[in-house]
């Protein structure tokens, strides 16, 4: 494998049965998983739950991914198709060592990818990534007879992530009605049962998958589908979800877009009103607009920025025991019920803050006025040298200071090419545009 890091920033994704995502591939980095997790508690045989979403290749690479833990000595217990959030949850339920999940997320149909949670339903720290990487290609002594692991299906696993969901939403959603794009993927069944329950008038789109059509034109990064079924059914909102339905994004009655930093300011304030707001403060990343930062100091909420990435997001929560972040992508993490991003959840306290107050979403997104920005991927020689080039700084600190409290500067290198982006969010696009051009002349200048 050489020194080539596997695990992107969410697990390991790829062309299923490509170069890289084989059947092979599968067995043996769930071996690994199962080797170095189980190494923390020798004390009985690790449990892993394996989930999926409908996509084809899935069936191929669970079946993988199953014999990989197996192998290795331990149980796995089958949940089949069930968004990510579903599977962190029940490795916690069940007390299990690891999770596995097989998606892709948004990625097109002949994509997949393997993510892997630890004990808890948490994410993997680097260092342990870094082991089952490293043991991909020492499998060592293999068991045999009463050691192999066995396989059970767990037939309740979509109902009990239901009523935990169910638990953590403040209040019915009655009187409200919702048009939800299931993406034809990992949601497609248990999206429009839990807004059902929960007590929507539900309306179902891009439900049915059949291994071949998750994401295709349809979900999260298509959202013209379900921008016309809102206005045709006459909906209150539109939800829509990505293929493993840890993503939420949602449109008003009109159709229009609410941006994950409205979300995130309306799940904030109802957080505050009741309570659940720890230390009155919202964990979000540098990308999130000046918009939400004036609207939460307008509120009394306070805003911890971190990198971008969802596990930077994750990091400060679990650091100072805050309760709410996420990411404009509508990436929303609620550490007092999930470990990980969850678009249903997301979903369900949206409608509640809904029905509880009375109010459109369009009233409720509107205490976000975002401000216009640009953004300007710059190519250079050496990001590093931008970085500490004096000419670059005085620049930015220029332009800070002629935009004041009305606006802000942001220069971010990228983590994979010798590129800058230059993002500049100004009271008019005017301005925005003016300034990030000329920032951008100086970065390129730069040698």
């Amino acid at each position: 494998m050489g020194e080539r890091r596997l695990f992107g920033t969410d697990g390991v994704r790829g062309l299923a049965n490509g170069e890289l995502l084989t059947p092979e591939f599968a067995v043996a980095l769930s071996a690994s998983a199962a080797r170095v997790l189980a190494e923390r508690d020798r004390s009985h045989r690790p449990v892993a739950v394996v989930g999926r979403d409908p996509r084809a290749s899935g069936e191929m690479l669970e079946a993988a991914a199953i014999a990989g833990l197996a192998s290795a000595g331990a149980d796995a217990v089958r949940v089949g198709v069930l968004p990510t959030p579903a599977i962190a949850y029940l490795v916690g339920a069940l007390d299990a060592d690891l999770g596995v999940m097989i998606s892709a997320s948004h990625n097109p149909m002949p994509d997949n990818g393997i993510k892997l949670f630890a004990a808890g339903g948490h994410k993997l720290p680097d260092a342990l990534e870094s082991a089952v990487e490293a043991g991909i290609e020492h499998s060592g002594a293999r068991p045999t007879g009463a050691a192999i692991g066995r396989v059970r299906d767990l037939a309740d696993a979509g109902t009990r992530y239901i009523d935990h969901l169910l638990l953590a939403t403040p209040g019915p959603l009655d009187g409200i009605r919702v048009v939800v794009d299931c993406a034809h993927g990992a949601a497609s069944t248990v999206a429009p049962e839990t807004y059902r329950r929960a007590g929507a008038d539900v309306v179902a789109l891009h439900a049915e998958p059949d291994g071949l059509n998750i994401n295709d034109g349809v979900g999260s990064t298509h959202l013209g589908p379900l921008q016309e079924a809102v206005r045709a059914h006459g909906a209150d909102l539109g939800i829509a979800h990505d293929g493993d339905a840890d993503r939420c994004l949602a449109v008003d009655a009109t159709g229009a877009e609410v941006d994950g930093d409205q979300l995130m300011a309306v799940l904030a304030i109802a957080m505050r009103e009741s309570g659940e707001l720890a230390e009155n403060t919202l964990v979000t990343t540098v990308m999130s607009n000046l918009g939400l930062h004036l609207a939460m100091r307008a509120a009394g909420i306070a805003v911890r920025t971190t990198k971008v990435g969802d596990r930077y997001v994750l990091e400060e929560l679990r650091a100072a025991g805050y309760t709410l972040g996420g990411e404009q992508s509508g990436h929303f993490i609620f550490p007092r019920h999930s470990t990980t991003g969850d678009g249903l959840l997301t979903a369900l306290r949206l409608m509640a803050r809904m029905a509880a107050t009375g109010a459109s979403l369009a009233e409720l997104a509107g205490v976000v006025k975002p401000l216009p920005q640009v953004l300007q991927n710059v190519k250079v020689d050496d990001k590093a040298a931008v970085a500490a080039s004096t000419v670059v700084k005085e620049a930015v600190t220029a332009a800070e200071a002629e935009l004041g409290d009305t606006g802000r500067v942001l220069l971010r290198p990228s983590g994979t090419e010798q590129l800058v982006r230059v993002m500049v969010e100004a009271p008019t696009a005017e301005l925005a545009t003016s300034t990030a051009a000329r920032l951008a002349d100086v970065v390129a200048s730069v040698h």
